[in-house]
């Protein structure tokens, strides 16, 4: 199993990681990893990271799909990846309707055959084996009507074939991040469900899991810090009518429950919807305790199709430190 260090997005202030990346570095993790959602965007601290290290792969956990049409998404990538020395991880998603309406002013159809669309022509152009085009509905290339004609990227590739992982929640679009790219980065994941809910995955296939970690002997503050999180992305990120977190916690098994915490989040109620969150749910998709808990609960990890630890929550080096050696050790 491979460890890597997942940082997230910026919150309320800007958040320079770069003594902790190269603490994660030092330590041997495989990887760093940047989100964004309608603060700061993923790939710009990934250059700054990538600038003061010089081993650990560098990926994004997502790009959101429609903040960048997908040739301008391969440029920033085939840019990055020469500048680190061909360690980018791109992690693309589709977001949800929210943001992709609420924020980008895009429309969110048929996320799948987008997604589809997007990585193909990304490929395409990596691969520089002709001037770009594509007949798909959602990103014509050249636009159709108009005095564009297709193009062939001016710079070669460090590598034609960046892999390419998607942030995926529904059973489809797991199936087909199977079927097109090299990795997953599922969001929440309950391990002992992952085959259950998704069936296999094809040999060499990168399942890399985010996983909330904390050590303290104090396992109910941890699981509370989880369940914080979950009212967040359970209640209020994603509408009433559509919301795939929501969704993924109910195919989990909690479907109930989920749909208890969307209306009292929504109502307002957060302290009701923050309490109505199973601790079974907050401890599945955790890994929360002192050391010899976590040893332990790590083998439903290890169990499970999980490739890729991606840890979320440690900063400093004891704890990076001890988590290096309950993963790796």
């Amino acid at each position: 199993m491979k460890l890597g260090l997942n940082l997230g997005y910026w919150q309320r202030h800007a958040d320079d990681a770069t003594e902790v990346v190269q603490t994660a570095e030092r330590l041997g993790y495989d990887s760093v990893w940047t989100a964004e959602a309608y603060g700061s965007d993923a790939f710009t601290p990934l250059a700054w990271y990538g600038a003061r290290t010089t081993r650990i792969k560098l990926g994004t956990s997502v790009a959101q799909l429609s903040a960048r049409t997908p040739v301008a998404t391969a440029m920033t990538a085939m840019t990055l990846d020469h500048l680190t020395g061909g360690r980018l991880l791109l992690g693309v998603g589709a977001s949800g309707p929210q943001v992709v309406e609420g924020w980008y002013g895009q429309p969110f159809p048929r996320p799948l055959a987008r997604t589809r669309e997007y990585v193909e022509i990304m490929r395409k152009v990596w691969r520089r084996e002709e001037p770009v085009t594509n007949e798909g509905p959602h990103y014509p290339l050249p636009l159709p009507g108009g005095l564009g004609k297709p193009l062939k990227l001016i710079t070669h590739p460090l590598r034609p074939d960046i892999p390419v992982y998607i942030g995926a929640e529904g059973p489809k679009n797991v199936a087909m991040a199977a079927e097109i790219a090299q990795g997953w980065l599922p969001l929440f994941t309950f391990p002992s469900k992952i085959s259950e809910l998704y069936g296999e995955f094809p040999e060499g296939f990168d399942v890399a899991a985010m996983v909330m970690v904390a050590i303290t002997d104090d396992v109910r503050s941890a699981l509370d810090g989880v369940k914080m999180m979950l009212s967040l992305y359970i209640g209020g990120m994603g509408a009433k009518s559509r919301n795939f977190h929501a969704d993924i916690v109910g195919r989990m098994g909690y479907a109930e429950a989920a749909s208890r915490i969307q209306a009292l989040y929504l109502a307002g109620r957060r302290q009701e919807a923050f309490d109505a969150i199973p601790d079974e749910l907050a401890d599945g998709i955790s890994l929360v305790g002192p050391p010899g808990r976590i040893k332990e609960r790590l083998q439903l990890w290890r169990d499970s199709p999980v490739t890729n630890l991606l840890i979320m929550g440690p900063r400093d080096e004891r704890s990076l430190t001890t988590v290096r050696d309950l993963v790796l050790g």
